[in-house]
């Protein structure tokens, strides 16, 4: 009972203050003698006050809103700015690092002329060596020869005594003739002499020669060695590289270089004579061309690898792989990915190539297809409009085109792929890539 009667009370209390604070209003006005008038009900007062306070909390949020959205706008425009300056810098320092790697590929190509000068040096001296041994064994033929003439001057000699008992009178005659026949054997003894002291002469200067030859060979191949290894280390970087851009080095098409391979000619098995002392280092040698055209190759793939962003501010707007489409929303492939921008932007070559097409081509709008050689290709979407012809030749940051809006689009942006040997590739693996070289060199 208490409770009901309490409820009551409560009710008519409150609506007491309500028709205290609010309480109905008449609003006379009088014209031309009369007077009317219209009434202000508590409910109407009740609701004015309320949308009143609505109206003015709207205003005050909106207001509010607006002056934070200007602080936010500000500091986004700081950070693209502090952007723009770190990405200017970064183009700076890839400059550099491009220079220092041309650098050290010439300093390379200048060592390997320099091995192939001590090559020719090597097989010169083998040569002299060769002449020298030569003039040895003819040293030891004359000596023979001169051993085999003594043989026969001691036969004639006794042939002469021989003759002399049976003609004794012809003495004096004999005589002159024996003493004429041991003069020549003097003469034939000293040159026999003469001969054994100058092959004695030759035997050393050979011995020293070898000897000469097998410092220079060890010091020359070491050198190889050297060289070798460090070109392995450069040829296991830009494998690296290559593998981390998701592409496969063995199944890489090496730019066409002309170079002089022809060889020929009878085969005649070499005997031990034949072999050079320097074999070794020539085969350090040739394994280190072997290995320094491996080099040159991929430098030269890497010169066509587009391993920078083919614009210079950007945001993803879509990624590579599985996505909704943008415009019905269903589950779609995305062979590429999309960098946000500003229209007109410009777009650059991100490697030296040759451009395979150059137009309109369907959903695509203004297409560009740039061919970079070693089976790797690009392509480029959406353009707002197209500075290159079909079959130019462009260089690296070449300007291309301008970032646009054609084709089947929502907004401007770049629809930028990466192939290889016709299958597209996660162009992202490209910049990681390019991100490793940078941090390489440093």
């Amino acid at each position: 009972m208490d409770f009901q009667q309490a409820t009551p009370s409560w009710r008519t209390a409150t609506r007491s203050r309500v028709k205290k604070w609010f309480p109905e209003r008449q609003v006379h006005l009088r014209a031309e003698g009369r007077v009317t008038f219209f009434r202000i009900t508590t409910f109407a007062q009740i609701l004015f006050v309320i949308l009143f306070l609505g109206t003015s909390g709207w205003v005050g949020f909106t207001s509010y809103s607006y002056v934070e959205h200007d602080k936010i706008v500000a500091g986004k425009n700081n950070l693209i700015a502090d952007a723009r300056l770190a990405y200017g810098s970064l183009l700076g320092e890839v400059a550099d690092y491009q220079n220092k790697f041309n650098s050290i590929t010439m300093d390379l190509e200048h060592n390997h002329t320099m091995m192939l000068g001590l090559v020719e040096r090597n097989a010169s001296l083998q040569q002299d060596l060769q002449s020298v041994s030569r003039k040895l064994e003819d040293t030891r033929d004359d000596r023979l020869n001169i051993s085999t003439a003594r043989d026969a001057l001691i036969g004639k000699l006794a042939q002469i005594e021989q003759e002399m008992r049976a003609l004794n009178g012809r003495n004096f005659a004999l005589k002159d003739n024996l003493n004429s026949v041991e003069g020549d054997l003097q003469a034939a003894l000293s040159e026999r002499n003469q001969a054994l002291f100058a092959g004695t002469q030759l035997r050393g200067q050979v011995t020293d020669l070898k000897t000469r030859l097998d410092q220079l060979q060890n010091t020359h191949k070491n050198s190889a060695q050297r060289l070798t290894e460090q070109t392995i280390g450069q040829i296991k970087v830009m494998e690296k590289v290559i593998n981390i851009a998701g592409l496969d080095a063995k199944k890489l098409k090496i730019p066409y270089s002309p170079k002089s391979r022809g060889q020929g000619g009878p085969f005649i098995p070499a005997s031990g004579k034949d072999l050079l002392p320097a074999g070794e280092l020539k085969d350090s040698l040739i394994n280190l061309a072997s290995h320094l055209d491996r080099l040159n190759d991929l430098r030269r793939v890497m010169e066509h690898l587009p391993l920078t962003a083919p614009v210079d501010n950007y945001s993803i707007t879509s990624r590579f792989g599985k996505r909704r489409d943008p415009i019905n929303k269903r589950w779609a492939a995305h062979y590429g990915i999309d960098f946000g921008g500003v229209i007109r932007q410009s777009i650059y070559a991100p490697a030296p190539g040759t451009v395979r097409v150059a137009g309109w081509k369907n959903k695509y709008g203004r297409y560009i297809e740039i061919d970079h050689g070693s089976g790797v290709r690009t392509r480029y979407g959406h353009l707002h409009k197209i500075l290159v012809k079909r079959g130019q030749k462009v260089d690296f940051r070449h300007k291309i085109g301008l970032l646009g809006n054609s084709g089947r689009s929502t907004g401007a942006h770049l629809h930028y792929e990466t192939v290889f040997n016709g299958k597209a590739i996660d162009p992202m693996k490209f910049l990681k890539a390019g991100r490793y070289v940078f941090q390489k060199e440093e």
